[in-house]
């Protein structure tokens, strides 16, 4: 047998997959919250709506069978405008995160630098910047341990 073919291949160790990191899990998950806020900013500076969809399966009534169709999904923006000016902050589980200390919005100033500072942000979140925000529940002692205290 020879090996002629197999040789001008090059082979490697398989890499390490990163699903199973929950940091990168979160990255991931923010990434695209981030990317469906950059298109709702669009579609504000354009003057229209998005509408955004998640798959179900539903029962047909009358076969029986069951079948995939596309039902809205209602996403709220993360901007807001207070004074003429806009506001945005970076949530995770529904909650705003705390970017510096006692502060959760970022300035935006006027809608049309809506969708520039949310390309920031992804350049921050790919950066690896807001990890320590993400993070933040992880460390020991934050959550209640059943088995804390007891013998």
């Amino acid at each position: 047998m020879t090996t002629a073919l197999l040789s001008s291949l090059k082979v490697t160790v398989r890499p390490a997959d990163g699903s199973s990191n929950p940091l990168i899990q979160r990255r991931e998950k923010l990434l695209t919250k981030l990317g469906q806020q950059k298109i709702l900013a669009t579609a504000l500076i354009e003057n229209e709506v998005h509408t955004f969809y998640r798959e179900k399966w539903v029962k047909d009534e009358e076969t029986g069978e069951k079948e995939k169709v596309q039902v809205p999904k209602k996403v709220s923006p993360w901007f807001y405008k207070r004074n003429n000016r806009y506001y945005f902050e970076v949530r995770s589980g529904n909650k705003p995160l705390e970017l510096q200390k006692g502060m959760h919005a970022i300035e935006v100033g006027e809608e049309e630098d809506l969708v520039s500072t949310i390309d920031t942000i992804i350049e921050a979140v790919v950066a690896g910047e807001l990890d320590h925000l993400l993070t933040k529940g992880d460390k020991p002692g934050t959550k209640k341990d059943k088995t804390n205290g007891k013998k």
